[in-house]
Formats: C-alpha cells, sequence, structure tokens
C-alpha cells in the first residue's frame, strides 16, 4: 500500500541531495507516496522547488528558520550550508510568487537555544501572517522556546498547524491537541520517550510520521532517509495496538485533511 508520508525532510541537505535519485527510488520501493523537503533560507527553498518538480512524490515547503540559530548553527558546522545576509521581505514574495508549487510554509519558528531575540519574533509573525494569507498549512520548529511558539500560533486563524519534532512539556502537548493542530512522530520514536509519549497520547487522527532526513535515524549512526518512515508507523501501531493498515489510512487522511 503505497500510502506512507514523510512529512518532514531535508533532502536538499548534502548527504542526501549528492545521491537523491537513489534516495527517491528507495522511498518509492518502501512504499511513501508524499515526501515534504523544506527549505529553511533562500537558497534551499529554490533547491527543493526544484527537486519537487523533478520528482513527483517529492512536495516543496518553503520558509525562514530562526535566522540567527542558523547562523549560529552553520558557523559550528551543523548546518552544512553558508548563511549570507537576505531581505525577508523579499523571500516572502518569492514564496507568495511560487505558492501554486508548495505544500506548506515550513519551516518556520523560534529556536531559543542561544537566546530570545526579537529578530527571531518578527520573522515568525511574518511567517504565520504569510501561511494564513496563501492558506497554507505551517510547520513548526521550537527548540527551547514551545511556550512561546504556541501563543503566537494561538492568535492566527490558521489551524492546519504542524508540530514538528516537539520536545516540550506534556502539557503543552495537550495544549496542542486541544487546539485541534498535528504533531510528529520521527523516526527516534523507536528508541525516544519523549515520541513514544507523543504517540501514545494525541490521537491518531492529529499525528504525522516524519524522518527530519539526514537527522534523527532510527538505526543509529545511519544517515536518515524518507524510506525510513515506515519505523514511525511501525511504532505508532504497536503502541496504540492498531494494525499498521490502520495507522497509514488514519495518517493518510491526514493528509488530505491538512495537505490537500
Amino acid at each position: 500500500m503505497k500510502l506512507l508520508i514523510d512529512v518532514h525532510s531535508h533532502l536538499d541537505h548534502p548527504l542526501l541531495i549528492s545521491k537523491i535519485d537513489e534516495i527517491v527510488h528507495r522511498a518509492r520501493d518502501a512504499g511513501l507516496k508524499h515526501i515534504i523537503t523544506n527549505g529553511i533560507n533562500p537558497e534551499t527553498n529554490r533547491i527543493c522547488l526544484e527537486l519537487s518538480k523533478k520528482y513527483d512524490i517529492v512536495k516543496c515547503g518553503m520558509g525562514i528558520y530562526p535566522r540567527d540559530a542558523l547562523k549560529k548553527e552553520a558557523e559550528t558546522g551543523e548546518a552544512q550550508l553558508k548563511v549570507g545576509d537576505f531581505d525577508i521581505d523579499e523571500e516572502i514574495s518569492f514564496i507568495k510568487e511560487n505558492k501554486e508549487n508548495i505544500a506548506a510554509v515550513s519551516e518556520v519558528g523560534l529556536d531559543f537555544v542561544n537566546g530570545e531575540s526579537r529578530q527571531q519574533i518578527e520573522d515568525f509573525e511574518k511567517m504565520i501572517k504569510l501561511a494564513e494569507e496563501l492558506k497554507k498549512p505551517v510547520v513548526i520548529h521550537s527548540r527551547k522556546a514551545e511556550l512561546k511558539c504556541i501563543e503566537m500560533l494561538e492568535s492566527s486563524a490558521n489551524k492546519k498547524i504542524v508540530m514538528h519534532c516537539f520536545s516540550g512539556k506534556k502539557s503543552l502537548v495537550k495544549r496542542i491537541a486541544g487546539n485541534g493542530w498535528f504533531l510528529t512522530v520521527p523516526t527516534t520514536v523507536v528508541r525516544g520517550f519523549q515520541f513514544q509519549d507523543i504517540a501514545k497520547n494525541v490521537p491518531i487522527t492529529q499525528l504525522f510520521c516524519e524522518t527530519d532526513s539526514p537527522y534523527l535515524d532510527p538505526y543509529k549512526e545511519q544517515v536518515n532517509e524518507p524510506a525510513f518512515v515506515v519505523e514511525s508507523y511501525k511504532k505508532i501501531a504497536e503502541i496504540k495496538g492498531m494494525d499498521i493498515n490502520e495507522v497509514i489510512n488514519n495518517i493518510y487522511m491526514n493528509w488530505q485533511k491538512v495537505f490537500e
């Protein structure tokens, strides 16, 4: 049954794009119907757009990742890309021009690992408004800024909100579910209690699966890729005591509700 979805990946990453044909081929063979590859700055937004035009199972998400966090990650080598300054309003215009070619405004949010910044909050406000204006789902990064992200999103009319790889408190998970939003179960759920808890307590009607490729690999010390998303589906089925096909069908219906 080819209905698996990887709702969050970074196929533009050097570890993946260098062998992208093989990766997409393996994803098809594993039963994937859709992969969202997410941009985080002007450069990656354009690469993701080209990938979505080349491969029918690849969908494009465009967004602006917290800029100061991205700069810090680039400096430390964690983010394998050069991060130059850019005009966010120009990039918003580019995203608007390509609204028919994107599945979501993604990846956007807040990252307070190195402290809170006004720029992040202003950028995130613009991304929330953009998703509203384009009537697109928005996929959220919320590292060490979970409560602030939720509070800002609660003021939005957009209910098509997906909290990617959410690591906040259980009370916040409950609040997200209560808002009718969605949470992802990444492939590290095979060993991560935080995500096992989300899989257990959030209704199947509000869950998606993701790899965050090339990160968060389920097998340890391997480069993650979309084909491995099946591990999230298997773990949800195990935790919820459901047949895996039932899990696949439910999550596919979530896709139809949010992204189609």
